[in-house]
């Protein structure tokens, strides 16, 4: 492991990522390619636990905007997740790779229930896990259960894997002046109130010296070249 930065990493892919060019659901293509660059982990001894969000099925907090009972759309955002996470598992197993997606929901039929131990269990195998339904409550992102499982399973970094190359001072799509933020604290990323995830999943790195890396999915082996120390993305950990 000398020529890698990390054993064990919990990688947090947003649901937009896997759409790819279009508007909803999933991009075969797109998600082929990611399990191609995870399967590249694997093959040098990573263990990686995996989140993926669901925003590009079904976002609870924007139909609770229009109405409907948050805890209901909530619920309906974790459902999204977890058909992200068998897509993933499904293209993973496609080219050799064991993954076990495992819920924060029971529902036996469908995929294991998740429980720290055994997670934790199968990483040491070498399967990738992944880890969906959030953290099974209402009101926390994938970002927040993504933090919060990089902790529980006791991964060395965080990766957020977005479709923009690092953090900027502003939304770089819109404001062609933004900043781009190569190293930065994580109370500074509070205090400026930057997009890199919400503040719980923040605080909780933060307060369990969570090494943050935000970098951009689309770039065809940039998590191997990370994990083998090439500086890609941002990174947000404790000081100035």
């Amino acid at each position: 492991m000398s020529e890698t930065i990390g054993q064990r990493i919990l990688l947090k892919i947003s649901g937009e990522a896997l759409m790819g060019q279009g508007d909803f659901g999933i991009d075969p293509q797109v998600i082929a390619r990611v399990a191609a660059d995870i399967r590249d982990l694997v093959e040098i001894g990573i263990q990686v636990g995996l989140v993926i969000g669901g925003g590009n099925i079904f976002r609870g907090e924007g139909l609770a905007k229009a109405g409907v009972d948050r805890v209901s759309g909530d619920h309906m955002g974790m459902l999204a997740t977890v058909m992200n996470s068998l897509a993933m598992q499904d293209a993973l197993q496609k080219i050799g790779v064991k993954a076990r997606a495992m819920s924060a929901i029971k529902m036996e039929q469908v995929c294991d229930f998740y429980v720290q131990r055994q997670a934790v269990a199968h990483l040491e195998a070498g399967e990738v896990v992944i880890l969906a339904a959030g953290t099974g409550n209402p009101y926390f992102t994938t970002d927040s259960a993504a933090s919060l499982r990089a902790i529980e399973i006791g991964a060395q970094m965080m990766i957020k894997a977005t479709k923009v190359d690092g953090i900027y001072s502003a939304d770089p799509m819109k404001d062609p002046d933004a900043e781009f933020y190569p190293r930065l604290s994580y109370d500074r990323a509070l205090a400026e109130g930057l997009k890199v995830m919400d503040a719980t999943a923040i605080v909780l790195c933060r307060d369990n010296s969570m090494p943050l890396r935000v970098m951009n999915i689309n770039n065809e082996g940039a998590l191997l070249r990370l994990m083998r120390g090439e500086d890609i993305g941002s990174l947000v950990e404790s000081g100035d």
